[in-house]
């Protein structure tokens, strides 16, 4: 693993997704490893050899960057924390970059959302509480601790997650649970629903995409854990299967009474 401390020129830059205005990543890289990333798409612009998930850049001076940002008085509006990388990867345990940005965003009560595979965001429980605008989503893509260990080798668990919700929303919090990529024939969405009633307020789904240069890592990982499946994934579903899942997705949320806020295809 390769770490590097930089200094970023900006931080609060304009989202071109649909649930935010902007987007805030602390940090370049992730070293969750995820098998099935498609932000690895990022690389190119870092002048890394290293391979995607093997390296993290740490903008230590992002909380500066952001204040001076923000005293110019952007337009308000959502912020994502974590939309090409994870806010709460292992080493914001060290350098506790996302804790000063909310700190910071907190101060000038910007209104914000957090996307995130970790616990590690209970954390900051404390400083979520004081904004009045705030929701944190936890990623969810298997229930199977051993499946999930596999396609998202250095993220806690399925539990660790379920748990962090708990918490969160048992305090007031607005929680999501983020359910992507869906994974064919391995995301069992019922199994999801169950699992997350009485933890979120909404839920959002994101389908598998296989677009960004993930695919060698993904087959790879088929062949050694799920090889009776290789076959199906080689396919690369078509929009039929997709509009079933979207079908099944609104059933679920009809019948568990949990909203799904989108369904994002790609």
């Amino acid at each position: 693993m390769k770490i590097n401390i930089i200094q970023c020129k900006n931080l609060l830059t304009k989202s071109r997704l649909p649930e935010a205005d902007y987007c805030i990543n602390p940090y370049i890289g992730c070293l969750h490893g995820c098998v099935y990333c498609y932000s690895r798409f990022m690389k190119r612009f870092t002048g890394h050899i290293e391979k995607w998930g093997e390296f993290v850049d740490v903008k230590t001076n992002a909380p500066e960057v952001l204040e001076k940002e923000l005293r110019s008085k952007p337009k308000k509006g959502v912020a994502l924390l974590g939309s090409v990388t994870d806010a709460y990867q292992p080493v914001e345990k060290k350098y506790k970059i996302t804790r000063a940005v909310l700190e910071i965003l907190l101060k000038y009560n910007f209104p914000i959302s957090i996307l995130t595979k970790s616990d590690l965001v209970t954390r900051d429980m404390d400083l979520l509480k004081g904004f009045s605008d705030c929701d944190v989503g936890l990623t969810v893509t298997t229930l199977d601790r051993q499946t999930a260990k596999g396609f998202e080798p250095r993220s806690p668990s399925p539990q660790q997650k379920l748990k962090a919700l708990e918490i969160l929303h048992n305090a007031g919090i607005k929680t999501y649970g983020f359910i992507g990529p869906i994974l064919p024939s391995i995301t069992n969405l019922r199994s999801i629903f169950v699992a997350l009633e009485a933890k979120v307020d909404f839920i959002m789904a994101e389908s598998l995409n296989m677009k960004c240069g993930n695919w060698q890592d993904i087959q790879d990982l088929l062949k050694r854990k799920h090889p009776s499946l290789l076959s199906f994934y080689q396919s690369r579903f078509n929009r039929r299967y997709w509009d079933r899942v979207g079908e099944e997705l609104k059933q679920l949320s009809e019948e568990f009474n949990i909203p799904l806020k989108g369904f994002y295809r790609h």
